[in-house]
């Protein structure tokens, strides 16, 4: 399947990148792809939150940001999938073009801005959503709310009852000002009335579910600081890092390395695995981590589990590598779990990462 899609490539990278990718998801929708048949290996199953992961590769939010595919995405084999991000009320997000890709990096560079269509339709489709996989709804808030803390908080009370967690995304670069919800009291408050509506949705006979917040890739020393203490202290259950980053390595030699936007895929595998080791020393190791950011194989993902990420997620190396990527990630981390003498991911999580 993946000497498929090497065919198909050239075909798809004719045609603009938001393009292509609103057609392997009308692809997905309409059954085009066939089904991986593997049963999991159960070496690679993760429980976490109360939940079982048939395997630890996750698909990144911004592929699906409607919830429309997820039957499609089933298929591809993946243990969990991650929808969105929904903002409450529909958005267009920035004007096209605005996604690029960089072939020469192996990276892709995006100011989509939350396009989204809102709770509503997202709502209807993880209502419909398949059984047996775990659905995560990612969540963002509208660009001219004037109180985007409310906007999370909406966007929970609405999905968390249909979905397996709730993602709390608060580091795209390309919502002006969002990342400002970073800092201490910023994100004190945020989680904060997040974790009290939490609470109050469960006295009401809402299920209890795992709410995780994604994080940046460009983080400071005291950033890193301030988010290990806010999370353990408020009792967030885990964290993903990361999003994309603003930075621009030296290294990239494609022609659109200037457009504005958030840089992902394999120039960002560096900063994001160096940003998950310092996250796994500040929270002491003590809250799972979700490795984000440049993972292109099994190497990438076996390496972020050692560093100390409990499961990972991947999106942009599918543009490059295919839409059954998770599939052969899984197979090979099985294999060196195996060689390494693990008996479980679990048990590989941080033995890379010494903690003080």
């Amino acid at each position: 399947m993946m000497t498929l899609y090497r065919i198909a490539r050239p075909l798809l990278f004719c045609v603009d990148a938001e393009k292509a990718h609103g057609i392997s998801l009308q692809a997905l929708k309409n059954g085009l792809l066939p089904a991986v048949g593997n049963a999991p290996d159960p070496i690679l199953g993760v429980d976490l939150f109360g939940l079982h992961f048939p395997n630890p590769v996750g698909l990144a939010a911004g592929y699906d940001k409607n919830g429309e595919a997820l039957a499609g995405l089933k298929g591809l084999g993946f243990g969990f999938l991650e929808a969105g991000s929904i903002t409450p009320r529909p958005q267009a997000g920035n004007p096209k073009p605005r996604v690029f890709r960089l072939v020469e990096d192996a990276g892709v560079i995006n100011r989509l801005g939350f396009n989204s269509k809102g709770l509503e339709v997202a709502a209807a489709n993880f209502a419909a959503r398949p059984q047996g996989i775990i659905v995560g709804a990612n969540l963002g808030a509208n660009k001219e709310s004037p109180d985007r803390i409310a906007d999370y908080v909406t966007g929970m009370r609405r999905l968390a009852p249909l979905a397996s967690y709730v993602t709390v995304n608060i580091s795209s670069p390309n919502t002006p000002g969002l990342r400002a919800l970073q800092g201490r009291a910023e994100l004190e408050e945020l989680l904060g009335r997040l974790t009290e509506t939490r609470r109050a949705m469960i006295a009401a006979g809402t299920a209890p579910f795992p709410i995780f917040l994604k994080v940046a890739p460009d983080l400071t020393q005291a950033d890193i600081a301030d988010i290990a203490a806010v999370v353990r202290e408020l009792g967030i259950d885990a964290l993903i890092c990361g999003n994309t980053t603003i930075t621009r390595p030296t290294s990239l030699r494609s022609a659109a390395k200037g457009e504005a936007g958030g840089l992902s895929g394999q120039p960002l595998k560096p900063i994001a695995l160096q940003t998950l080791k310092e996250l796994y020393v500040a929270t002491k190791g003590e809250i799972p981590l979700i490795g984000a950011g440049g993972i292109q194989n099994a190497a990438d993902a076996y390496a972020r589990i050692r560093a100390g990420a409990s499961l990972i997620q991947l999106y942009s190396a599918m543009v490059y590598k295919g839409p059954y990527l998770a599939e052969e990630i899984a197979r090979g981390l099985a294999k060196r779990l195996r060689a390494d003498g693990f008996n479980s991911v679990r048990d590989a999580v941080g033995v890379d990462t010494p903690l003080a």
